[in-house]
């Protein structure tokens, strides 16, 4: 039993060690390909346009709730110690720091990273990647390079246009309740956020966006078992995109805060 037990566990070890190994070379691969020509830039301006445009309802709606429902759960806190004045600047760091590029990367890991798994996969079973080796058309190159560079371009824009939209339905919210003007919410939520919070919501933004498309990537691109294989692809797509932004929430965080 001792010795079943033990042969368990050294195959977990050496299976998990063996897909690290593939996540490294897909990952290496991803850096080679990306410098060198051809440059597939009409297909990934339509992954830019798949993955940006067409996330902003969902992106708009899910910002706009933040912003407003962050803000009217706030008030009564802060007007307990009646410092309700602070309520614009308690908003604009909580979504600027925070919120705005951690709920684009959830809303996106979801929409976006189950879509690039389940894509791939599809393509994967059905041997249309095959098909493109044939035919002379470097498929990594293709599916893989333009997804990842699309996420990691798009996501930090839309989690800049999710911070805008937030901080509106968080001003609708204060306007209604404190007659405050646009011109003195805008001087009230600013004067507390600095350059160091931008820049690392941003690089936040960029890592996430990154993750997502490297994961949703990964899992599609090598997916196997058929119809079975597609599904369990666009299920782990989301699954880890959103643990492995979790974790690098809490590393960038750590890191921001040691340099302020």
């Amino acid at each position: 039993m001792k010795r079943s037990g033990r042969y368990v566990v050294s195959k977990r070890f050496d299976k998990l060690m063996l897909q690290l190994s593939d996540i490294y070379r897909f990952i290496s691969r991803f850096f080679k390909e990306v410098l060198l020509p051809p440059y597939e830039f009409k297909e990934m301006v339509r992954q830019c346009y798949e993955i940006g445009y067409k996330s902003l309802p969902l992106i708009t709606l899910t910002g706009f709730i933040t912003g407003l429902v962050f803000t009217k759960q706030s008030r009564p806190s802060l007007a307990e110690f009646g410092a309700a004045s602070w309520l614009p600047s308690l908003v604009a760091i909580a979504i600027i720091r925070a919120l705005a590029p951690l709920v684009t990367a959830l809303i996106a890991a979801g929409k976006v990273g189950s879509n690039i798994g389940a894509e791939l996969g599809s393509m994967k079973v059905t041997e249309q990647i095959d098909a493109m080796e044939v035919s002379a058309t470097n498929p990594f190159k293709f599916l893989v390079v333009t997804r990842i560079i699309a996420t990691t371009f798009m996501i930090p824009i839309l989690a800049a246009y999710t911070g805008f939209v937030a901080m509106l339905g968080s001003f609708i919210n204060v306007s209604q309740n404190e007659q405050t003007s646009l011109s003195a919410f805008v001087e009230d939520a600013f004067k507390s956020i600095s350059f160091l919070d931008l820049f690392s919501s941003m690089f936040k933004a960029t890592v996430f966006g990154f993750t997502i498309g490297a994961v949703g990537c990964y899992h599609g691109f090598n997916s196997s078992k058929g119809t079975e294989g597609v599904g369990k692809a666009a299920n782990s797509s989301v699954v880890v995109s959103m643990f492995l932004i979790f974790i690098e929430e809490i590393l960038v965080v750590q890191v921001v805060n040691a340099i302020r």
